[in-house]
């Protein structure tokens, strides 16, 4: 028999409010942050740059290519340390000292002279290491300035890098599973009744400019900031050149829409019914 009793309020899913990405956040998303974030803690044998590290030999000299494995129990330091030297092969041994260095960095402790060393090598070194690097470690680098940049200057540009490229792996990396190529702008759709989350307007391809003030603003602040600033510069030119981004998309399509309006520009101009003839008087 069917119950006659009103419905509990509490049993109503709509009471419950919106379902959250993150349930808890901010506290659950900090707790995790903070996990982490625990120290690479450092065994007596284990090998750690000192402050007073001479950098020119380690710029010299390059990472074999045949790095024997591990032997026997060993602290995560040294495991991640043999692994950044497996991937750097060929590279400058500083390269391994920067990488190994930004994964202390990133904990919540870290041996003290840590930052001022890391800021040395990019002030000494950087325009030759530069060069050297994957574009993933030149990231990281300058994602590190955001925390332990040496002025305000330094750590503004490193958040604005930061926060740029760590969107654009998230975006990136989805898009992966369009399964179209990088380099290939997605088909123009019509979309204008599609809403974008928390109700932002829909960028116009051809005449927005949200591309050129986002990138002009970082490019701008970070031309004239010491240490940071001509790695900055460097990324965001490698970004300029790269054909798989969403920029170089966004471009394509703009360009794509700039055509189309110039040939209904040209056809609105053209006399109606106006055609072209041969020499014999035909319509061409």
């Amino acid at each position: 028999m069917a119950s006659t009793e009103p419905p509990d309020p509490q049993d109503d899913p709509a009471e419950d409010g919106p379902v959250e990405t993150y349930p808890g956040a901010p506290d659950s998303l900090v707790g995790i942050w903070k996990q982490r974030r625990r120290r690479l803690k450092l065994a007596a044998r284990d090998w750690f740059p000192t402050a007073d590290l001479d950098l020119a030999p380690l710029l010299a000299t390059r990472i074999p290519d045949d790095i024997p494995p591990l032997d026997g129990p060993q602290t995560l330091h040294a495991k991640k340390l043999h692994q950044m030297r497996v991937e750097l092969a060929g590279k400058p041994e500083l390269a391994a000292v920067n990488a190994i260095l930004i994964a202390h960095l990133r904990k919540q402790r870290f041996p003290a002279h840590t930052p001022a060393l890391f800021r040395r090598i990019w002030a000494e070194a950087g325009r030759d290491l530069m060069p050297e690097l994957p574009g993933r470690w030149l990231i990281s680098s300058a994602i590190t300035f955001a925390d332990h940049g040496e002025t305000e200057a330094q750590r503004r540009v490193g958040q604005s890098i930061n926060i740029l490229f760590s969107l654009m792996k998230l975006y990136e990396f989805e898009r992966l599973h369009s399964g179209l190529p990088a380099e290939t702008p997605f088909p123009p759709r019509r979309i204008r009744h599609r809403r974008l989350p928390l109700d932002m307007p829909h960028f116009n391809i051809a005449s927005g400019g949200l591309d050129i003030n986002l990138l002009a603003q970082i490019w701008g602040e970070a031309r004239p900031v010491p240490v940071i600033g001509p790695l900055a510069c460097h990324l965001l030119q490698r970004l300029n050149e790269d054909p798989g981004t969403l920029f170089r998309r966004i471009g394509i399509m703009r360009a794509g829409k700039h055509l189309a309006h110039l040939d209904r520009a040209i056809q609105t101009a053209s006399p109606l019914g106006a055609t072209e003839s041969d020499d014999n008087g035909n319509a061409a």
